[in-house]
């Protein structure tokens, strides 16, 4: 029997779950080369961005300051300042050369969207240019809305007029418009008889409107409103070119109130009369803003402008002087 004593030969082999590319192979030494390359890479990178916007501040500062604040500005969440929606007469005015040119094409013979003769438009941009910006109050939707408005920019303008669905119409036209509709309960037919009983106790110069028994009076707008310290007012609607017409009674006579009940010492509002060459306009503009506050410098045929006084040194009997008073009543 043959014995089985003779040399044998033992083969290992390795175990196919282990991964070629363990720690210490050379697939696994070029993997991490890459990562630390990529890493110096991006920190190069790093440096050199760093290093040109530091150079770049040092050689303008404005620029740096100006992207900072444009930065600021991206990401500012809309209507989060002071007031919201409705903004204050807080900001920058327009550049005047910017101011003039509205003002030069607005007001141009050939512009076929004015209602308001190139005169008039003069007039009341000389006085916009003078206080904007201001809280402007307009009385009146028309033509000329989007040019008060810029002209008015960085101050707070609103606008009223007697058409909701004209009010709605131009709010989706131009977006951030203020405006809200009044609910007139008067017609130039009665304009006699309303100018008798506005002399009465009741329609008194300084008064809150809110809770007036003046049949002139208009108290059915926003209650803040009523608090803002307008400084200056454009009568310019409601219409009041027929007898069925609400007529502009009620905006002449709000707009003396509102402009002698501001507060603080020597205060004024620029009130400014549209169509004044018509007698209601005329009328009660001598009646409730007064002859001896008009400034004939800058009225026009058809536009008056008035000065009114605010604060406490106001007459709270009567809206005229003895003269003034006697000059409207004829």
């Amino acid at each position: 029997m043959k014995g089985l004593s003779g040399a044998k030969l033992l083969v290992v082999h390795p175990s196919s779950n282990k991964s070629p590319g363990g720690a210490g192979s050379p697939g696994a030494a070029l993997a991490s080369r890459r990562r630390v390359c990529a890493a110096v890479l991006l920190a190069c990178f790093a440096c050199v961005s760093l290093a040109t916007t530091l150079l770049s501040a040092a050689r303008d500062p404005g620029a740096a300051a100006g992207a900072s604040g444009r930065a600021a500005a991206a990401f500012a969440v809309p209507g989060s300042g002071s007031g919201g929606g409705a903004a204050s007469a807080t900001g920058e005015g327009l550049p005047g050369y910017v101011f003039d040119a509205l003002v030069q094409y607005s007001s141009a013979g050939g512009n076929s969207t004015a209602s308001m003769p190139g005169a008039d438009v003069r007039a009341i941009a000389a006085v916009l240019k003078r206080r904007a910006p201001c809280n402007l109050l307009v009385f009146g939707l028309g033509g000329e809305t989007p040019l008060w408005r810029a002209l008015n920019h960085g101050g707070r303008t609103v606008f009223l007029d007697e058409n909701q669905y004209y009010v709605s119409h131009l709010e989706g036209r131009h977006p951030g418009l203020e405006a809200y509709d009044v609910a007139y309960t008067t017609t130039v037919r009665e304009f006699p008889d309303l100018l008798d009983a506005a002399r009465a106790a009741e329609c008194r110069p300084v008064q809150n409107l809110l809770f007036s028994d003046c049949r002139l009076a208009i108290n059915d707008l926003p209650n803040q409103l009523y608090d803002v310290s307008w400084d200056v007012i454009l009568v310019d609607g409601p219409r009041g070119y027929t007898a069925s017409s609400p007529g502009r009674m009620s905006a002449i006579f709000t707009a003396g109130v509102l402009a002698r009940t501001r507060a603080g010492e020597g205060v004024t509002t620029d009130v400014l009369v549209h169509d004044y060459e018509r007698e209601v306009e005329r009328a009660c503009s001598r009646e409730f803003l007064c002859e001896e506050n008009r400034v004939a410098e800058t009225s026009t045929r058809s536009l008056a402008h008035f000065v009114v006084r605010g604060g406490s040194a106001v007459r709270r009997d009567a809206f005229c002087s003895g003269a003034g008073a006697a000059a409207a009543a004829h």
